[in-house]
């Protein structure tokens, strides 16, 4: 499944750093974790940007797309260099990475945790528009109002597990792994709570907010094992890329709008989940 195009308008551009300071007003680096690594990766913050491209992870893929398109800027949710470097070497994969961006010109944007903890516009806000979540209001909140990690809100009208799973597998790109559910498939389903990445921290969370059921991604063995033991949500687990992939349009239109227009805004049509196929072997007896 590619992802929608949200622009690809033209524009007389901005320079880049007007446009790093209006995703940073959108995407406040406060919010972001101490250990994360966000903002302007490379670039000169006096070029002129025309053309944006968005894509959930900085790989070889997304370089070359955005090479294909002439984009002067590529932003992405996850970090290209999340760990202290003391060197970008062009015969080290993510060196090579800053290398060809450098090369073409085109410069690299990051935002993370910031992102998922925005408010209105964030990570987690996307997924819970689009998996059809009202009212929805973070599971940690943070100091700054309407933000935090993850969120918790209503579906317009109770449903079952099974229909709930086959609406998120409807409204996610699809991926090798699919949608994998811990719980009863006729349970009902009315209070949802989502985190998109690697939300499993934030189960009890859920569980505290009354959630039926709880999507989010990279749920380990033990603690799926413990929920269907136990009072509490239901899970669904979808894969790490999938659950922020709906963030990409949302933050495109508003760079659209926030610069007037200015710049052309685009939504990579690569899909980053590193899974490329699943075997499925005989039931178990």
């Amino acid at each position: 499944m590619s992802g929608p195009v949200a622009g690809e308008r033209s524009g007389s551009g901005r320079p880049l750093g007007a446009v790093t300071a209006a995703l940073e007003a959108r995407y406040d680096p406060a919010l972001a974790e101490p250990w994360d690594a966000v903002g302007l990766v490379c670039g000169d913050p006096a070029e002129v940007v025309r053309s944006v491209l968005f894509a959930v992870d900085p790989t070889s893929a997304v370089v070359d797309e955005a090479i294909d398109l002439g984009a002067d800027l590529v932003v992405t949710h996850h970090p290209l260099l999340l760990t202290p470097v003391h060197g970008v070497p062009a015969d080290d994969p993510k060196g090579r990475l800053v290398h060809r961006l450098v090369r073409a010109g085109i410069g690299l944007f990051v935002a993370h945790t910031n992102a998922d903890r925005a408010a209105g516009h964030g990570v987690n806000d996307a997924l819970a528009a689009a998996v059809g979540l009202l009212e929805a209001v973070p599971l940690e909140p943070a100091a700054t109002p309407g933000a935090g990690l993850g969120r918790v809100g209503v579906l317009r009208e109770t449903t079952s597990l099974q229909r709930f799973a086959e609406q998120v597998a409807a409204a996610l790109p699809s991926t090798p792994g699919g949608v994998r559910v811990v719980g009863d498939p006729g349970r009902p389903v009315r209070t949802v709570a989502v985190c998109g990445g690697s939300g499993g921290s934030l189960l009890a969370a859920a569980t505290d907010a009354g959630a039926d059921v709880f999507l989010t991604s990279d749920v380990k063995h033990h603690p799926a094992v413990d929920a269907a033991e136990v009072p509490g949500p239901a899970l669904c687990d979808v894969a790490h890329y999938a659950s922020e992939w709906p963030w990409l349009s949302v933050a495109a239109d508003l760079l659209h709008r926030d610069l007037g227009g200015q710049v052309q805004v685009t939504v990579s049509g690569r899909r980053t989940d590193p899974w490329t196929f699943r075997v499925d072997g005989p039931p178990h007896r």
